[in-house]
């Protein structure tokens, strides 16, 4: 694979404090610890924070968000996006979610959040992706896309961070 980790640096103590502060806030939990090592590096297109040497967080439009191997690793309950398993290779594949393939959603999920999606069978996280429309909006109209689809299963980031 021809992509590298650049950039790589050491944050500073406040911005970690920041990081904690915004994942606190929106999950209820703090998901870093204040004393690991927390550093930043551009990988393509994702700006990422690597924490204990683990592809934990991207960063994207100034928010904080879990990659996939974040999500294993944390396993956090809010802001899903539950997919028929008639949908799992799309989604795997970069497809965005469309409405009539999620089965269950976190109703407190907002238009433009920053989400994750799962399989309906075995709950394994599949991408994460941004919210085109509110969740309960996403109940009710059942049709359309409703998860615009950043990072996924076999995507680049992906294969990058299983070889580390």
């Amino acid at each position: 694979m021809s992509a590298k980790l650049k950039n790589r640096h050491r944050i500073k103590q406040k911005d970690i404090k920041q990081y904690i502060n915004k994942l606190k806030e929106k999950f209820g939990e703090e998901f870093i610890d204040f004393n690991s090592s927390v550093e930043i590096g551009y990988f393509n297109e994702y700006q990422i924070v690597v924490i204990n040497d683990e592809i934990d967080f991207i960063l994207i439009e100034d928010n904080i968000f879990f990659t996939l191997s974040g999500l294993n690793k944390y396993k956090p309950k809010d802001y899903f996006v539950e997919v028929d398993m008639g949908a799992v290779g799309f989604v795997t594949n970069g497809a965005d979610i469309m409405a009539p393939g999620i089965v269950d959603i976190d109703t407190k999920i907002e238009k433009d959040d920053f989400v994750w999606s799962r399989d309906v069978t075995h709950h394994k996280p599949l991408a994460i992706g941004k919210a085109l429309m509110d969740g309960e909006e996403i109940i009710k109209t059942k049709k359309g896309k409703a998860i615009k689809n950043l990072h996924y299963v076999g995507d680049e980031l992906w294969h990058f961070y299983q070889q580390i």
